[in-house]
């Protein structure tokens, strides 16, 4: 297997989906090579989800949220409501907020006179 195709995606697994290979893996002694061959998922991607699901059960099969620029969903809009408005300009201050108790200079603060 080669990996993802140069700006490809990557490739979405439901959490049945994963539970459904990784008991095909136990109950047919399928290594996780077998598998790749199989479906087309990595190898070492499928040798994680056994041993998440022997350690930690089904529900470490389950996918997380990825973090992601909270800003992103307002800042692409080009008509906010007045409480998308508010919340945007809430997030933004909150960023600077952080930011200046971790130390770091603010965009145009340190040319203030």
């Amino acid at each position: 297997m080669q990996g993802r195709p140069k700006g490809g995606k990557n490739n979405y697994h439901s959490k049945e989906e994963k539970i459904r290979i990784v008991k095909e893996m136990l109950k047919c002694n399928l290594s996780p090579l077998d598998i790749e061959r199989k479906y087309n998922i990595s190898h070492s991607l499928a040798g994680k989800w056994r041993k998440d699901y022997l350690e930690k059960g089904e529900n470490s099969l389950a996918n997380q949220k990825k973090p992601g620029n909270p800003l992103c969903k307002y800042s692409n809009k080009k008509n906010l409501t007045d409480m998308e408005k508010l919340e945007y300009e809430n997030m933004k201050l909150r960023i600077e907020n952080e930011r200046l108790k971790k130390g770091y200079l603010v965009k145009d603060s340190y040319n203030k006179n």
